[in-house]
């Protein structure tokens, strides 16, 4: 079995080197004010691990669907959050775009830490008490410098709770200490490191990934565009 453990532990210390590229790249990016990176791929689970179901946010039957792959501590994540967030929460609202979104920790894996998988866990938390989005939104609203772990502390976490009404519950903040989606966030980010996928974030469309052509990048007016057609 502590074998069987290390052959594990290896290669997904294989799998972090392979993505630590793709994290280099985002981080330059975002320095030039474009947060392109992604490539195409399938984000299902590896053959010992089940994939998890993504947390959804809209209408199970919405003509559209984006998948978002992303990392808290992520700064392009950020970025196409801070700059896509109005467009994809109208689109969500009328009922033409679900959203899934696929929670990894792959910078807790490249610098250390464990911001990622705190943050994604507390999303999960508020996910529970029906404040997934509105969490979600707060975390990246306070993202830290990447290289700066304040995710992995849980009283912080904690505290941004208190931008959501109705969050900052005894059930959320035990949650939140207590790790209750821990397995769930590993098993999301392991499907993730067997994927095909070379970074976050990755967003696909309906399956087509329309994130990382720096030749035709996605705005949000084209996102809105590309979804009303889909919507008919």
């Amino acid at each position: 079995m502590r074998a069987e453990r290390e052959r594990e532990r290896a290669a997904e210390r294989r799998k972090r080197t392979v993505k630590v590229s793709g994290i280099a790249v985002a981080v330059l990016v975002v320095a030039t004010g474009v947060g392109i990176i992604a490539a195409n791929g399938n984000g299902g689970g590896t053959d010992d691990t089940p994939a998890v179901d993504p947390i959804s946010v809209g209408k199970g039957d919405a003509p559209a669907t984006l998948a978002v792959y992303e990392d808290f501590r992520c700064p392009a994540c950020g970025q196409f959050e801070n700059g896509f967030r109005d467009t994809v929460a109208d689109l969500t609202d009328e009922g033409k775009l679900r959203v899934d979104y696929h929670l990894v920790t792959i910078i807790d894996g490249n610098l250390g830490g464990n911001g990622s998988k705190f943050a994604a866990n507390a999303a999960l938390c508020a996910r529970d008490e029906g404040k997934f989005a509105e969490y979600h939104d707060v975390l990246f609203e306070n993202q830290p410098p990447e290289s700066d772990d304040a995710f992995g502390d849980k009283s912080h976490l904690i505290n941004l709770a208190g931008d959501v009404e109705g969050l900052d519950t005894e059930s959320f903040r035990s949650c939140v200490q207590n790790g209750d989606n821990d397995e769930w966030v590993h098993r999301s980010n392991k499907g993730f490191l067997g994927s095909d996928f070379s970074g976050t974030p990755t967003i696909l469309l309906d399956g087509e990934n329309v994130y990382g052509d720096t030749d035709d990048p996605l705005t949000p007016d084209r996102l809105r565009e590309r979804v009303d057609e889909l919507a008919g």
